[in-house]
């Protein structure tokens, strides 16, 4: 009788695959990242130690002794005491219990404060309150404290902002006026980030984290890139995190540049040399799953993917592991066996320095 493995699909659904399908999808999910990021294949023994891991009888499964990574965090506290449809648990707290409790609690080496929103723009009419938190919880904490927001460079568009959206405007076939809203927006984010950087350094914050980078495309990236370009020959020993929305940047503006490359169609292994040049310290990959495939494809796909990020990146890599990224199936609150699986492949196959 031939042996099937639990494996799950991408949407999270349990499935029992034989070894010989394992190594196919395998071999597929490598052979897409090859083919869209023009980077190397795997090698036959990561292909071998892949089949490994995944096949592993054990529910959860851990790195090798001394292979151990750190962790940073995006989100803030958001992840207790915000809503379960934003991947929160719901627990009454205060941003400083929370913090303090991924410090001594959860064991985190890093942690970051958020707004609720988690966006920047949402920060500047209550700049003051925030710069207060950042204050209070630095004075009862260790490790470092970043602030963490999402460009979200959407809300400068109508009906939340000045410009007008670009969407609406390329369907009256008006490309030019869509690339200046979005230039546009791209400056006024600049702004917004940096100014409100300044007055989180000012409050002691250890730095900062620009989450989901890109989620609105290239402007999204352009405007972000600027920022950190910017704080970075401010603050010379501030701490700077650059983490992705998506694999690739989407090219809605389709000319924008930084330092003479082309931002639109970036693959990871080409973010991150971006993300260095503007300064940061800290660039976090990711890679999306695709709902109707095996989780080996995906884990297949995506360490083939990152393994090219961490070779091409001159600065660490913490690598985006959740819902829906590296490999992980897209469920609000994964499976501990596909995360463990999928974070030890990381660190043994992709040798990211970080999640």
């Amino acid at each position: 009788m031939t042996t099937e493995h639990m494996l799950r699909m991408g949407d999270g659904k349990r499935v029992y695959l034989t070894k010989e399908q394992i190594l196919t999808d395998l071999r597929d999910g490598m052979a897409d990242a090859v083919d869209l990021g023009d980077i190397p294949e795997l090698s036959g023994d990561e292909l071998d130690k892949l089949m490994d891991i995944i096949t592993m009888p054990s529910r959860m499964v851990g790195v090798e002794a001394g292979m151990e990574v750190p962790v940073t965090h995006d989100i803030g506290t958001i992840r207790l005491d915000g809503d379960q449809g934003n991947s929160g648990v719901g627990i009454p707290s205060s941003r400083l219990v929370g913090c303090m409790v991924h410090e001594r609690a959860f064991g985190a080496d890093t942690m970051e404060l958020g707004h609720i929103d988690y966006s920047f723009k949402p920060v500047k009419p209550v700049i003051a309150q925030e710069m207060q938190t950042m204050e209070v919880c630095q004075q009862n904490m260790v490790i470092p404290l970043l602030y963490g927001a999402m460009p979200n460079m959407g809300l400068y568009y109508t009906p939340d902002g000045p410009f007008e959206n670009p969407g609406d405007l390329m369907k009256a076939f008006k490309i030019q006026e869509a690339r200046e809203s979005m230039e546009h927006a791209a400056k006024h984010l600049t702004r917004d980030m940096v100014w409100i950087m300044q007055r989180m350094m000012a409050s002691g914050s250890d730095g900062v984290n620009f989450d989901t980078t890109g989620a609105a495309g290239d402007g999204d990236m352009y405007a972000t890139l600027h920022a950190v370009e910017n704080l970075r020959k401010q603050y010379p020993e501030m701490y700077i995190e650059v983490g992705m929305a998506g694999e690739l940047v989407l090219g809605l503006h389709g000319e924008m540049t930084y330092d003479g490359t082309v931002l639109a169609g970036l693959w990871p292994h080409q973010q991150a040399p971006l993300a260095a040049k503007a300064g940061a310290n800290l660039f976090g990959p990711v890679v999306n799953t695709n709902t109707s495939k095996s989780f080996a494809w995906n884990l297949g796909r995506a360490v083939t993917f990152i393994k090219a990020a961490v070779k091409a990146s001159p600065i660490p890599c913490h690598v985006n592991m959740g819902m829906g990224v590296g490999g992980i199936p897209m469920l609000e609150t994964p499976t501990i066996d596909a995360v463990s699986r999928a974070s030890k492949a990381m660190v043994e196959i992709a040798n990211v320095d970080g999640i």
